[in-house]
């Protein structure tokens, strides 16, 4: 990752499935121990990659909002995951 970048991915664009589906794949580049900043939005984005993440084993270190005054799904989050 650009140490100036906040994220690795950014999938604010896209909708489920592909939003998954670009996720893994970022995951699989990685090395094992690997942490990954994934941008998301959207309620099926915000429920579905975090726990299909988990689901494939990885770990999930937060979900947080990009913005703290902008909570409600439809703002950018930032997903913390560790490639297991």
């Amino acid at each position: 990752m650009n140490e100036n970048a906040k994220y690795d991915l950014d999938i604010t664009a896209d909708v489920c499935p592909i939003t998954f589906v670009k996720t893994k794949l970022m995951l699989e580049k990685k090395p094992a121990g690997a942490v990954v900043k994934v941008r998301l939005k959207g309620i099926e984005p915000l429920d579905n990659v975090p726990r299909s993440v988990a689901a494939h084993g990885h770990e999930v270190i937060s979900l947080m909002p990009e913005d703290a005054a902008h909570t409600q799904h439809t703002a950018p989050h930032i997903l913390t995951i560790k490639r297991l």
